[in-house]
This record gives structure tokens, sequence and C-alpha cells, in this order.
């Protein structure tokens, strides 16, 4: 199996759901005894938080690419950045390093794409939902996103900050996303692109009114595909 770096730390929630779902789905598709060959470079979220100003970014871009090096040099063969949001500064990681990182959006866009999703709503952090960084992947793999709600998206990020990304789980964050997603699908929207790490915490992406694309689940996928060289 081939080694594979991850970049997490973005929430340590975050990192913990990479870890397990990757080494669950290396034991699933290969042997009940096998785990999957991580180096895991865990970054401090306090460092990352809060970034708004284009100074802000280039310093995370800094300490990504300083990350990503680490895990080149420790025999990683691949990497995946367990963060939606930081994949804003994906083209500078990329270039600092010289393996492969497994883009996000890319492994996301692909499988709708595969199934013949055209038309869906990004629900995610602030940058997530309203830059084109993520938004423009997906529409490169032919899927139509509806515009997004500004009061949903505060609303979400707040959530997410100040709720999943500690850890905290509860009843009115649950309501609320299920709320949005009735609305989005009165509205026409055909499936929801889950484009947060922590959202699965609130979100039943089996048992929903709308089909679900989980980034996490996606890229996971992607990741143990790789380390078992099938990708």
């Amino acid at each position: 199996m081939r080694k594979l770096g991850l970049i997490g730390g973005m929430s340590w929630v975050s990192t913990l759901a990479y870890y397990e779902r990757i080494n669950r789905l290396v034991q699933r598709q290969s042997e009940p005894l096998a785990s999957a060959p991580l180096v895991i470079e865990s970054l401090d979220f306090r460092t990352l938080h809060g970034l708004r100003e284009a100074d802000d970014w280039e310093r995370a871009a800094q300490v990504l690419s300083a990350s990503a090096r680490q895990l080149e040099s420790a025999g990683a063969t691949a990497i995946v950045i367990g963060a939606n949001s930081m994949h804003k500064v994906y083209d500078q990681v990329a270039d600092s390093v010289g393996v492969p990182i497994i883009h996000i959006a890319e492994c996301v866009g692909r499988q709708m794409a595969a199934k013949g999703c055209k038309n869906a709503a990004l629900i995610g952090t602030r940058n997530v939902m309203t830059e084109t960084f993520y938004r423009q992947r997906l529409m490169q793999h032919g899927v139509e996103l509806a515009p997004p709600d500004m009061d949903n998206v505060e609303e979400i990020d707040r959530i997410i900050y100040e709720e999943l990304m500690v850890g905290k789980v509860t009843r009115d964050a649950e309501r609320k996303l299920r709320t949005i997603f009735t609305r989005k699908q009165q509205e026409g929207v055909e499936a929801i692109v889950l484009a947060c790490t922590e959202m699965e915490a609130i979100v039943d992406t089996d048992a929903n009114v709308l089909p679900i694309y989980d980034s996490t689940d996606i890229h996971c996928q992607a990741a143990a595909d790789w380390i078992l060289e099938t990708a």
C-alpha cells in the first residue's frame, strides 16, 4: 500500500473523521486486519481561524505548504487537506511539493458528473459557499449551483465555527439544516453538496429530502483508492 499524508487539525473533529473513514475503507477494500499507512500533520487551528484579508490567506498558504513539505519528506506519496475551506490555497500548496494533492472539490465534481447530477446547492463555510475557488471546480464538471442565500450563509458559518468545530452537536442546528434543505428542494434544487468536513454530525446523509454529496466521504474514498493503488 502507498503511504498517504493528511494535513489535519482544521478542526480536530475533521481529522478524526478522516482517520477513521480512510482506515475503514482500506480495511473493507483489502483485508480485515489492514490499516492505512498514514502520516498526519495536525495543525493548531487557532493560527488559521478567522482568515479574511489577503495577507491572512498568504500566511495560511505558507503554513499548509510547510506541512505538505513535511509530509512529503516523511514519505507521503500523495496528500489530502482535511478541510474544504483551506482548498482556497490549494494551488500554492500543490506547487510547493512534488507529490499530488488530491483536491476535494475535484473528487466531488467527478462523482456528481458520473451520477448525472446537474443542479445542486453548496453548503459549507462562508468562503466555500460564496467564493469562486470551490464553486468553479464543481461547475467545470457541468454542475449548476444555486446562488448562496446570505441569511443561510451567516447562520451555517456560525454553526460550523462556534459549534461543530469544537465538537458541539445540537438539535437546534439539526433542525435548521433540515429546514434549509427542505426550502432548497422547494426551490427546485436537485441535490446538496455537503462541503464541510464536520457537518455530517448534524446531517443524515442517507435519509434526507435531497441526495447528499458528502465531500468528506468522497474525499476519503479517493484517499483510500490512492493508498490501495486503485486511483
